[in-house]
């Protein structure tokens, strides 16, 4: 089963850092002496652990999670946010993507949902991806969907670094093109060419994880 995307700070190692899976973790600990380290649900709560350092990240990180979510499901599956909520809430009329991947690369997938019903728009899966080109992929398939159906609702995204990539309108990925790997390149290739030839007025936004919960397009793949 897929696993839901981790990110490893590793405060004392080879190399201090972060990293987006275990075996880059891995490189960095083993037979490192006293070495330090610890998985995180987001680069958001990462990044401020890596930044406030190991003594401090336990204490700092609980705070940011504790809050309670100011979003819920109601008794029909619909997205609400919750009475007497403080803060901005996200736009319920539009679409959420999110990717999953059983290894980094392996077995990806990406699907784009309907915020307020929860309701999957699209849907695709390849034998072999990393997480953030699933990301990338999902946020072009969101605009096609929307500029083929004439819609006008924004995205939500959980990856700044799949948003920055579309921005740039090119996958900046990593993965080799292997055999295995040039059939999700066509794909990835299709979706450059999109961005290059298509205009759209659709908001790209961060889905604000540590506020609202997990994004409603997330595979709950923990």
């Amino acid at each position: 089963m897929a696993k839901k995307q981790k990110y490893y700070v590793v405060w004392q190692g080879n190399q201090p850092g972060i990293y987006d899976s275990w075996a880059e973790c891995e490189k960095q600990i083993k037979g490192v002496t006293g070495a330090k380290y610890k998985s995180y649900e987001s680069l958001t709560l990462a990044e401020q652990a890596f930044r406030v350092g190991p003594e401090l990240a336990a204490s700092v990180v609980e705070k940011q999670t504790k809050g309670e979510s100011i979003l819920t499901v109601d008794d029909e599956g619909m997205t609400v946010v919750r009475q007497n909520a403080e803060g901005a809430a996200p736009e319920l009329d539009a679409i959420a993507v999110d990717a999953a991947c059983s290894g980094n690369p392996g077995v990806m997938e990406y699907q784009g949902v309907y915020v307020a019903s929860r309701t999957q728009l699209f849907h695709y899966k390849s034998s072999v991806g990393t997480n953030n080109i699933g990301e990338f992929l999902a946020i072009v398939h969101g605009l096609a969907y929307l500029k083929k159906n004439n819609l006008s609702q924004p995205i939500y995204s959980d990856s700044v670094n799949a948003i920055n990539w579309v921005k740039a309108k090119q996958c900046r990925t990593k993965l080799a093109l292997t055999e295995e790997t040039a059939k999700l390149y066509e794909v990835i290739r299709r979706a450059e060419a999109w961005l290059h030839n298509n205009s759209y007025t659709t908001q790209i936004l961060k889905w604000d994880t540590e506020r609202w919960g997990e994004i409603p397009a997330d595979f709950g793949r923990k």
